[in-house]
Protein backbone atom coordinates (compact mmCIF):
# COMPACT_ATOMS: atom_id res chain seq x y z
CA UNK A 1 0.00 0.00 0.00
CA UNK A 2 1.36 3.30 -0.97
CA UNK A 3 1.72 5.73 2.01
CA UNK A 4 -0.41 8.80 1.50
CA UNK A 5 -0.49 12.39 3.40
CA UNK A 6 -3.96 13.50 3.65
CA UNK A 7 -4.28 14.82 7.49
CA UNK A 8 -1.51 16.02 9.61
CA UNK A 9 -2.10 12.50 11.74
CA UNK A 10 -1.22 10.38 8.21
CA UNK A 11 2.48 11.54 9.76
CA UNK A 12 3.62 10.67 13.54
CA UNK A 13 5.67 12.77 15.28
CA UNK A 14 9.02 10.89 14.31
CA UNK A 15 7.99 11.96 10.47
CA UNK A 16 6.68 15.49 11.23
CA UNK A 17 10.40 16.27 12.82
CA UNK A 18 11.83 14.08 9.67
CA UNK A 19 10.09 16.88 7.20
CA UNK A 20 11.43 19.40 8.83
CA UNK A 21 15.06 17.46 8.67
CA UNK A 22 14.62 17.20 5.16
CA UNK A 23 12.87 20.24 4.07
CA UNK A 24 16.53 22.07 6.07
CA UNK A 25 18.55 19.93 4.29
CA UNK A 26 16.71 21.15 0.44
CA UNK A 27 16.87 25.45 1.98
CA UNK A 28 20.59 24.41 1.74
CA UNK A 29 20.62 23.08 -1.13
CA UNK A 30 17.37 23.22 -3.09
CA UNK A 31 18.15 21.55 -6.44
CA UNK A 32 18.20 17.85 -5.91
CA UNK A 33 17.30 16.25 -9.28
CA UNK A 34 16.61 12.63 -7.71
CA UNK A 35 13.93 11.85 -9.60
CA UNK A 36 14.20 12.15 -13.15
CA UNK A 37 12.36 9.24 -13.60
CA UNK A 38 9.01 10.08 -11.74
CA UNK A 39 6.19 11.89 -13.23
CA UNK A 40 4.10 14.18 -10.13
CA UNK A 41 0.55 14.89 -11.21
CA UNK A 42 -1.05 18.03 -9.87
CA UNK A 43 -4.50 18.34 -10.09
CA UNK A 44 -6.36 21.48 -8.92
CA UNK A 45 -9.89 21.20 -8.77
CA UNK A 46 -10.27 24.47 -6.86
CA UNK A 47 -7.92 27.76 -7.25
CA UNK A 48 -4.58 27.99 -5.78
CA UNK A 49 -1.54 29.86 -6.19
CA UNK A 50 0.88 29.37 -3.56
CA UNK A 51 0.18 25.72 -3.03
CA UNK A 52 0.12 24.74 -6.34
CA UNK A 53 2.94 26.70 -7.89
CA UNK A 54 5.31 25.52 -5.22
CA UNK A 55 4.29 21.79 -5.11
CA UNK A 56 5.43 22.54 -9.18
CA UNK A 57 8.59 24.25 -8.35
CA UNK A 58 9.34 21.41 -5.06
CA UNK A 59 8.53 18.84 -8.12
CA UNK A 60 11.14 20.46 -10.62
CA UNK A 61 13.60 20.96 -8.24
CA UNK A 62 13.47 16.86 -7.47
CA UNK A 63 13.98 16.55 -11.38
CA UNK A 64 10.60 15.04 -11.80
CA UNK A 65 8.41 15.86 -14.63
CA UNK A 66 4.89 17.27 -13.62
CA UNK A 67 1.36 16.75 -15.96
CA UNK A 68 -2.19 18.09 -14.43
CA UNK A 69 -4.57 20.83 -14.61
CA UNK A 70 -5.22 23.46 -12.60
CA UNK A 71 -8.93 24.31 -13.69
CA UNK A 72 -11.39 21.33 -13.56
CA UNK A 73 -13.10 23.44 -15.99
CA UNK A 74 -10.55 22.23 -18.66
CA UNK A 75 -10.99 18.28 -17.75
CA UNK A 76 -13.68 15.46 -18.62
CA UNK A 77 -15.11 16.42 -14.83
CA UNK A 78 -16.92 19.28 -17.26
CA UNK A 79 -18.37 15.65 -19.18
CA UNK A 80 -19.40 14.22 -16.31
CA UNK A 81 -16.20 12.23 -15.36
CA UNK A 82 -16.61 10.88 -11.60
CA UNK A 83 -13.42 11.64 -9.09
CA UNK A 84 -13.08 7.88 -8.86
CA UNK A 85 -12.35 7.88 -12.57
CA UNK A 86 -10.56 10.33 -12.82
CA UNK A 87 -8.12 9.48 -10.04
CA UNK A 88 -7.78 5.95 -11.58
CA UNK A 89 -6.61 7.64 -14.36
CA UNK A 90 -4.46 9.50 -13.32
CA UNK A 91 -2.94 6.42 -11.09
CA UNK A 92 -1.62 5.62 -14.87
CA UNK A 93 0.00 8.42 -15.79
CA UNK A 94 1.97 9.41 -12.42
CA UNK A 95 3.99 8.42 -9.94
CA UNK A 96 2.44 10.65 -7.71
CA UNK A 97 -1.01 12.64 -7.27
CA UNK A 98 -1.06 16.08 -5.47
CA UNK A 99 -5.18 17.15 -5.68
CA UNK A 100 -6.91 20.33 -4.30
CA UNK A 101 -10.38 19.58 -4.31
CA UNK A 102 -13.69 21.69 -2.49
CA UNK A 103 -15.42 18.65 -1.02
CA UNK A 104 -14.73 17.73 2.49
CA UNK A 105 -12.95 13.83 2.43
CA UNK A 106 -12.45 13.84 -1.27
CA UNK A 107 -8.39 13.34 -0.64
CA UNK A 108 -9.29 10.51 1.88
CA UNK A 109 -11.34 8.98 -0.71
CA UNK A 110 -8.92 9.45 -3.33
CA UNK A 111 -6.15 7.66 -1.53
CA UNK A 112 -8.62 4.49 -1.18
CA UNK A 113 -8.68 4.61 -4.98
CA UNK A 114 -5.49 5.41 -6.04
CA UNK A 115 -2.48 3.05 -6.63
CA UNK A 116 0.32 5.76 -6.17
CA UNK A 117 0.82 7.73 -3.03
CA UNK A 118 -1.93 11.08 -2.95
CA UNK A 119 -1.01 13.99 -1.03
CA UNK A 120 -3.64 16.46 0.09
CA UNK A 121 -3.26 19.89 -1.08
CA UNK A 122 -6.54 21.14 0.60
CA UNK A 123 -10.09 19.36 1.00
CA UNK A 124 -12.81 22.18 1.74
CA UNK A 125 -12.61 23.44 4.75
CA UNK A 126 -11.28 19.88 6.16
CA UNK A 127 -7.85 19.69 5.76
CA UNK A 128 -4.31 21.46 4.32
CA UNK A 129 -1.32 19.33 5.97
CA UNK A 130 1.43 20.11 3.75
CA UNK A 131 0.38 24.27 4.69
CA UNK A 132 0.64 22.88 8.24
CA UNK A 133 4.02 21.29 8.15
CA UNK A 134 5.85 24.17 6.19
CA UNK A 135 4.08 26.62 9.19
CA UNK A 136 5.86 23.99 12.08
CA UNK A 137 8.80 24.43 9.76
CA UNK A 138 8.30 28.09 9.90
CA UNK A 139 7.64 28.29 13.88
CA UNK A 140 10.72 26.59 13.71
CA UNK A 141 12.58 28.86 11.94
CA UNK A 142 11.40 31.76 13.75
CA UNK A 143 11.67 30.45 17.25
CA UNK A 144 14.60 27.65 17.48
CA UNK A 145 12.24 25.27 19.05
CA UNK A 146 8.34 23.75 18.85
CA UNK A 147 7.70 23.14 22.68
CA UNK A 148 5.98 25.20 25.10
CA UNK A 149 4.70 28.45 22.76
CA UNK A 150 2.04 30.29 22.99
CA UNK A 151 0.05 30.57 19.54
CA UNK A 152 -2.76 33.02 18.79
CA UNK A 153 -4.98 31.85 15.93
CA UNK A 154 -6.92 35.05 14.91
CA UNK A 155 -9.86 35.09 12.16
CA UNK A 156 -11.46 32.93 10.69
CA UNK A 157 -11.37 29.53 12.84
CA UNK A 158 -14.12 27.79 12.03
CA UNK A 159 -13.88 26.86 8.35
CA UNK A 160 -9.98 27.76 8.30
CA UNK A 161 -8.56 24.27 7.80
CA UNK A 162 -4.82 25.59 7.98
CA UNK A 163 -6.19 25.93 11.86
CA UNK A 164 -7.51 23.01 12.45
CA UNK A 165 -4.64 21.32 11.14
CA UNK A 166 -1.86 23.18 12.56
CA UNK A 167 -3.62 22.79 16.05
CA UNK A 168 -3.46 18.75 15.66
CA UNK A 169 0.16 19.28 14.39
CA UNK A 170 1.58 21.11 17.60
CA UNK A 171 -0.61 18.93 20.03
CA UNK A 172 2.83 16.80 19.62
CA UNK A 173 4.65 19.88 21.32
CA UNK A 174 3.42 21.23 24.53
CA UNK A 175 1.65 24.92 22.98
CA UNK A 176 -0.59 27.19 24.79
CA UNK A 177 -3.37 28.45 22.63
CA UNK A 178 -5.30 31.37 22.14
CA UNK A 179 -8.30 31.33 19.93
CA UNK A 180 -9.45 35.03 18.56
CA UNK A 181 -12.85 34.77 16.56
CA UNK A 182 -15.53 36.74 16.42
CA UNK A 183 -18.60 34.31 17.99
CA UNK A 184 -19.81 33.20 14.36
CA UNK A 185 -16.60 31.93 13.34
CA UNK A 186 -15.50 29.97 16.87
CA UNK A 187 -13.21 26.91 16.90
CA UNK A 188 -14.87 24.09 16.20
CA UNK A 189 -16.08 22.15 19.34
CA UNK A 190 -14.08 18.94 17.97
CA UNK A 191 -11.04 20.51 18.08
CA UNK A 192 -11.74 22.02 21.65
CA UNK A 193 -12.96 18.70 22.96
CA UNK A 194 -9.49 17.61 21.46
CA UNK A 195 -7.45 19.56 22.93
CA UNK A 196 -9.06 19.45 26.40
CA UNK A 197 -8.41 15.50 26.23
CA UNK A 198 -4.55 15.57 25.73
CA UNK A 199 -4.67 18.74 28.75
CA UNK A 200 -3.17 21.37 26.57
CA UNK A 201 -4.63 24.42 27.74
CA UNK A 202 -6.18 26.89 25.65
CA UNK A 203 -8.87 30.02 25.89
CA UNK A 204 -10.94 32.07 23.76
CA UNK A 205 -11.53 36.30 22.77
CA UNK A 206 -13.20 38.22 20.67
CA UNK A 207 -10.40 40.85 21.22
CA UNK A 208 -7.78 41.16 18.92
CA UNK A 209 -5.35 43.79 20.79
CA UNK A 210 -5.75 41.27 24.04
CA UNK A 211 -3.58 38.39 22.98
CA UNK A 212 -0.31 40.36 21.00
CA UNK A 213 2.06 40.81 24.14
CA UNK A 214 2.10 37.75 25.22
CA UNK A 215 2.04 35.48 22.03
CA UNK A 216 5.11 34.01 20.53
CA UNK A 217 3.16 33.15 16.89
CA UNK A 218 0.12 35.45 16.06
CA UNK A 219 -1.21 33.12 12.63
CA UNK A 220 -3.82 35.08 11.03
CA UNK A 221 -6.43 33.85 9.21
CA UNK A 222 -8.57 35.47 6.11
CA UNK A 223 -12.21 34.93 6.32
CA UNK A 224 -12.71 32.68 3.17
CA UNK A 225 -16.17 34.61 1.32
CA UNK A 226 -15.82 30.85 -0.54
CA UNK A 227 -16.78 28.70 1.99
CA UNK A 228 -20.01 30.77 3.27
CA UNK A 229 -23.27 29.91 2.23
CA UNK A 230 -24.95 32.99 3.68
CA UNK A 231 -23.62 36.15 2.33
CA UNK A 232 -25.08 38.32 4.92
CA UNK A 233 -22.89 36.55 7.54
CA UNK A 234 -20.12 37.16 5.37
CA UNK A 235 -20.81 40.63 5.17
CA UNK A 236 -21.23 40.84 9.08
CA UNK A 237 -17.37 39.28 9.42
CA UNK A 238 -15.41 39.70 6.59
CA UNK A 239 -13.44 42.95 7.93
CA UNK A 240 -13.56 41.95 11.69
CA UNK A 241 -10.16 41.79 12.14
CA UNK A 242 -7.18 43.92 11.14
CA UNK A 243 -3.22 44.15 12.34
CA UNK A 244 -1.83 47.58 12.01
CA UNK A 245 1.67 48.33 13.27
CA UNK A 246 0.76 50.37 16.04
CA UNK A 247 -0.78 47.18 17.99
CA UNK A 248 2.79 45.61 17.64
CA UNK A 249 4.70 47.86 19.97
CA UNK A 250 4.26 45.43 23.11
CA UNK A 251 5.23 42.50 20.98
CA UNK A 252 7.68 39.94 22.29
CA UNK A 253 11.10 39.85 20.10
CA UNK A 254 10.68 36.95 19.24
CA UNK A 255 6.93 36.75 18.10
CA UNK A 256 6.56 36.56 14.15
CA UNK A 257 3.39 36.96 12.30
CA UNK A 258 1.91 34.02 9.83
CA UNK A 259 -0.54 33.63 7.26
CA UNK A 260 -1.30 30.82 4.93
CA UNK A 261 -2.24 33.92 2.64
CA UNK A 262 -3.81 35.34 0.49
CA UNK A 263 -4.80 38.04 3.06
CA UNK A 264 -7.28 40.96 2.23
CA UNK A 265 -7.27 43.22 5.59
CA UNK A 266 -6.77 41.17 8.02
CA UNK A 267 -2.86 42.30 8.05
CA UNK A 268 -2.73 46.17 7.02
CA UNK A 269 0.25 46.80 4.48
CA UNK A 270 2.04 48.81 7.24
CA UNK A 271 3.13 45.54 8.99
CA UNK A 272 5.23 44.29 5.75
CA UNK A 273 8.24 46.35 7.46
CA UNK A 274 7.86 44.99 10.74
CA UNK A 275 10.20 42.38 12.37
CA UNK A 276 8.01 40.25 13.27
CA UNK A 277 6.44 40.10 9.77
CA UNK A 278 7.25 36.74 8.38
CA UNK A 279 4.16 35.40 6.15
CA UNK A 280 6.18 36.04 2.76
CA UNK A 281 9.45 33.96 4.34
CA UNK A 282 6.73 31.74 5.62
CA UNK A 283 5.27 30.88 1.91
CA UNK A 284 8.37 30.92 0.44
CA UNK A 285 9.19 27.88 3.04
CA UNK A 286 6.52 26.06 1.13
CA UNK A 287 8.91 24.75 -1.47
CA UNK A 288 11.50 22.69 0.75
CA UNK A 289 8.39 21.37 3.09
CA UNK A 290 7.31 19.92 -0.14
CA UNK A 291 9.84 18.74 -1.46
CA UNK A 292 10.54 16.73 1.75
CA UNK A 293 7.04 15.70 1.79
CA UNK A 294 7.51 13.85 -1.69
CA UNK A 295 10.78 12.91 -1.18
CA UNK A 296 9.31 10.61 1.81
CA UNK A 297 6.48 9.36 0.06
CA UNK A 298 8.46 8.10 -2.39
CA UNK A 299 10.40 6.02 -0.24
CA UNK A 300 13.60 8.24 0.16
CA UNK A 301 14.32 8.75 4.09
CA UNK A 302 17.99 10.03 3.53
CA UNK A 303 19.71 12.46 1.11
Amino acid sequence: MPKHLISIHDFSKEEILKALSLAEEFEKNPSRPIFRDKVIASIFFEPSTRTRLSFETAANRLGARVIGFSDAGNTSVTKGETLKDTIKMVSNYADLIVMRHPLEGSARYASEIASVPVINAGDGANQHPTQTLLDLYSILKTQGKLTNLKINMVGDLKYGRTVHSLLQAMSHFSPEFLFTAPEELKMPNEYKEYLNKLNIPFRETTNLEEGISDSDIIYMTRVQQERFTDAIEYERVKNVYSLRQDMLENAKPNMKILHPLPRVNEISQDVDNSKHAYYFDQAGNGVYTRMAIITMLLGVNEL
